[in-house]
């Protein structure tokens, strides 16, 4: 078990685990933590995550910022990957195509779906990341490739 999953069922076991989970989730990268992003659900090669609508995160419009909308989906592509690449590859993000679909008014919900992806083989990886407000509407949708190689032998 790779250590992003392992550390969810540790911490599952505690008090405010799932809390406690997203916050050393969003410490990987400091910038995350910006945005409070709260793992919802996470197994190998899928992720649900949310981000609460709030002053911080909020553009001059009081909707939700574009780039905290890309931390979101830059949050769940990178954890997904992190949860479902075999220990001997390693990833990178190298490109990011975003699409602002409609005003983020509401909390969001990210996911991301990596069963399609031969893991031994790739040598790279498109996450795609739809984010939907409470309604249920898609707001925005972004396509994330990340390079996928295997780790230097030591």
């Amino acid at each position: 078990m790779n250590r992003v999953l392992a550390l969810q069922k540790k911490l599952s076991k505690w008090p405010m685990g799932k809390t406690l989970f997203s916050m050393a989730l969003a410490r990987m990268a400091p910038y995350f933590k910006t945005i409070k992003p709260r793992v919802k659900e996470l197994r190998a090669n899928y992720i649900e995550v949310t981000m609460a609508k709030r002053p911080a995160v909020h553009n001059h419009l009081k909707t939700v910022h574009a780039i905290a909308c890309c931390n979101l989906c830059e949050f769940a592509a990178g954890i997904c990957m992190e949860a479902s690449i075999p220990k001997h590859r390693r990833w990178i993000p190298v490109g990011m195509d975003v699409k602002y679909l409609k005003k983020t008014k509401t909390d969001l919900r990210a996911t991301c779906d990596l069963s399609e992806v031969d893991w031994e083989n790739c040598n790279e990886a498109i996450c795609h990341v739809p984010v939907f407000d409470l309604n249920g509407e898609k707001v925005v949708e972004a396509y994330i490739t990340m390079k996928v190689s295997d780790k230097p032998k030591r």
